[in-house]
C-alpha cells in the first residue's frame, strides 16, 4: 500500500475510534463519577497491553523509561481525567470540537519549546480546520446553553497535554517501536489510575447492579479500543507521518459526531456539511508536501 495513503487509513480509523470515544464516556458517566470513568479507562488499557510491557521491558533503553512514562501522562492519563470532568457539564459535541485544538498547542510548544520549523501554508491549513470545527460546533443546535468557562478550560488543558505529548515523543521516543511505547506507557499509568479508582470507593460499590456493570462495560470499551488501540495506531502514525499530521486526527473527530448524530436523528443540514468542508480543506493545506526546489537552483 502507498505510505500516504497507509496515513490516510490510520487517520480515519483513529478519528472513528476518538470521536467514538465521547458518547462511550458519557455512558460511562451515567452511573460512575469522571475519576471512576477515566482510572477504568487507564486501568482497562494498561492491562490488556501488560504482557507486551513485560515482553518487551528489557528492550527499553533506561533513560527512556521517565520519557515514555511521561508520554503515558500527558497523552492518555491527564486527558482522560480532564475530558471526563469536562463532560459532566458540558456536551459530549462540544468536547469533541474543543479538542481540535490539538494541532495549535502541537505547533505553538514545538516552536516554543522544540524548534519546529513550519511552513506559512501549514500555520493556515491548521487555523483554517480550526475554524471549520468551530463553524460545525455552532451549526448544532443548542450550542450556546454549553459555554461554561471551567468545563471549557478542562479541555484545553487536555489539548495541551496533548501538544506537548505529540512533541515529546516526535523528538524522544522516534526510535523506540511504537508497540513498546504504547505498552509500557499505559502499563505504568495504570498504576495510578488504579489507586484513584480504589480512592474514589469504587470497589464498595454494587459491582453486579445493572447500571454500575453498564457503565463498567463501557468504560473498559473506551480503554480497549479508545485507548490501547487507537494509542498504538496514533505513536506508529507520529513516527510515520510526523507530528503536525498526526494531531490533525483531531479534525476527523467532528465527522464522527455528524455520523452518531445521523444514527440519532439529530438535525444536520447544509451548515453542518459546510463545516466539514472547511476542515477537510485546512487538514488538506495542513499536510501538503513542499514543493521541491527547480533543478539547478542552489540551495541556500
Amino acid at each position: 500500500m502507498n505510505e500516504r495513503v497507509l496515513h490516510w487509513v490510520f487517520f480515519v480509523a483513529l478519528a472513528f475510534i476518538w470521536g467514538s470515544s465521547f458518547i462511550l464516556m458519557k455512558e460511562g458517566l451515567a452511573y460512575l463519577s469522571a475519576y471512576q470513568v477515566a482510572s477504568i479507562r487507564i486501568l482497562s488499557s494498561g492491562l490488556v497491553l501488560l504482557p507486551v510491557a513485560i515482553r518487551h521491558f528489557r528492550n527499553i533503553p533506561i533513560g527512556k523509561v521517565g520519557y515514555i512514562f511521561l508520554s503515558g501522562l500527558l497523552g492518555s492519563l491527564l486527558p482522560a481525567y480532564l475530558f471526563c470532568m469536562a463532560e459532566v457539564g458540558i456536551d459530549s459535541s462540544l468536547a469533541g470540537t474543543l479538542n481540535s485544538l490539538t494541532p495549535i498547542f502541537v505547533i505553538l510548544i514545538g516552536i516554543l519549546f522544540f524548534g519546529m520549523r513550519i511552513r506559512p501554508i501549514q500555520v493556515l491549513g491548521v487555523l483554517l480546520a480550526f475554524t471549520g470545527s468551530i463553524l460545525l460546533y455552532l451549526a448544532q443546535p443548542g450550542y450556546a446553553q454549553s459555554s461554561q468557562l471551567l468545563y471549557l478550560l478542562m479541555v484545553v488543558a487536555a489539548t495541551a497535554c496533548y501538544g506537548l505529548n505529540v512533541n515529546m515523543v516526535h523528538r524522544h521516543l522516534a526510535h523506540i517501536p511504537s508497540m513498546q511505547i504504547a505498552a509500557l506507557a499505559l502499563t505504568s499509568n495504570a498504576i495510578p489510575a488504579a489507586l484513584v479508582l480504589w480512592l474514589t470507593g469504587y470497589f464498595q460499590m454494587d459491582l453486579l447492579r445493572s447500571g454500575v456493570l453498564i457503565s463498567t462495560g463501557f468504560s473498559c470499551i473506551l480503554g480497549v479500543l479508545g485507548t490501547a488501540l487507537a494509542s498504538v495506531i496514533f505513536y506508529i502514525l507520529i513516527k510515520r507521518a510526523g507530528a503536525v499530521f498526526s494531531s490533525m486526527v483531531t479534525y476527523g473527530i467532528p465527522f464522527v459526531a455528524i455520523f452518531w448524530g445521523i444514527l440519532y436523528n439529530e438535525e444536520v443540514g447544509w451548515k453542518q456539511l459546510g463545516g466539514l468542508l472547511v476542515i477537510l480543506m485546512g487538514v488538506y493545506l495542513a499536510n501538503k508536501p513542499a514543493k521541491a526546489a527547480a533543478p539547478g537552483m542552489a540551495e541556500k
